[in-house]
């Protein structure tokens, strides 16, 4: 099986419902035409460096899949006729990979990120200084009445 990767940029106008359906309609597709999904990476909302289609943003999606030569075909047709989509760009990785090998290494990369996510955020929180602030409050007569300072 050949590695690929395909970037796709969904109209900015979609509510959650129909981008989710945009997104699992072309993740369908590969799996429709016996290709193996190694990662989906949902980059958000993002602003243009120009416009495009008369938009200033718009919502990115990576995919990253495994399948034979005619999958790109059948992937940029699809993408192609959904007016939906507004621009994609697919890139052959490599030739001849094993996907379960792929999956595993993402797993991998995926738990190595979280491990360091971890290790920073507790770094930054013993760098803290730990602080005690007591606060005194004055106990108040039931007829005494308060002067904010206000006249």
């Amino acid at each position: 099986m050949r590695h690929y990767e395909t970037l796709y940029i969904i109209s900015p106008e979609l509510g959650d419902e129909d981008y989710k359906a945009v997104v699992t309609k072309h993740t369908d597709l590969i799996e429709k035409e016996k290709g193996v999904i190694i990662k989906l990476e949902e980059w958000g909302k993002r602003r243009f460096a120009y416009e495009l289609k008369k938009f200033d943003q718009g919502f990115y999606v990576l995919m990253d899949y495994c399948g034979g030569a005619e999958i790109t075909a059948e992937i940029s047709r699809a993408l192609k006729l959904d007016d939906k989509v507004l621009k994609y760009q697919t890139i052959k990785l490599d030739d001849n990979v094993n996907p379960e090998d792929l999956i595993k290494e993402a797993k991998k990369v995926e738990e190595e990120a979280a491990k360091e996510a971890v290790e920073e955020a507790v770094a930054i929180e013993d760098q803290i200084p730990e602080k005690e602030e007591t606060f005194e409050e004055e106990a108040l007569e039931p007829d005494q009445e308060v002067d904010h300072g206000i006249q």
